[in-house]
């Protein structure tokens, strides 16, 4: 899969404005995310938006999904987050301790270091499809 236009120039503009160190990780991140939807069943559209001034991607057709946003994380990290009120990081730290994880709301990446890409699809998965399985 090519990489993913830009949905708003409001997106794109806080793209530009990442620290350059951070920029490059956060869009194989945000491309991820973008392939995952597109991989998982029941996920529908996908929408690129901005919640809080961060990158934010949501199931607006579904309704799968809880928001997952992307942000830089001062200088040199960037974090994948998701409502803190969901089970989502408690689930995650009881499959992937090694991950590092801020609170109850994110996981924390290093800019220098591969995104674990097979577990965090994984993460992506259950956040794209987390309010499906909460009726199930």
């Amino acid at each position: 899969m090519g990489r993913q236009a830009f949905q708003h120039p409001d997106v794109e503009a806080v793209f530009a404005g990442y620290r350059e160190n951070l920029r490059v990780p956060l869009a194989r991140l945000r491309q991820l995310i973008f392939e995952v939807a597109e991989q998982t069943d029941g996920v529908g559209e996908l929408e690129e938006t901005l919640k809080w001034g961060q990158v934010s991607y949501l199931t607006p057709v579904t309704k799968s999904g809880t928001t997952i946003r992307i942000d830089q994380r001062g200088k040199s990290q960037y974090a994948l987050f998701v409502n803190c009120k969901s089970s989502l990081i408690d689930d995650w730290r009881q499959r992937y301790p090694a991950l590092e994880y801020e609170g109850n709301r994110s996981i924390v990446f290093n800019a220098g270091e591969e995104l674990p890409r097979e577990i965090l699809s994984h993460c992506i998965a259950m956040a794209l499809t987390y309010h499906l399985r909460k009726k199930s």
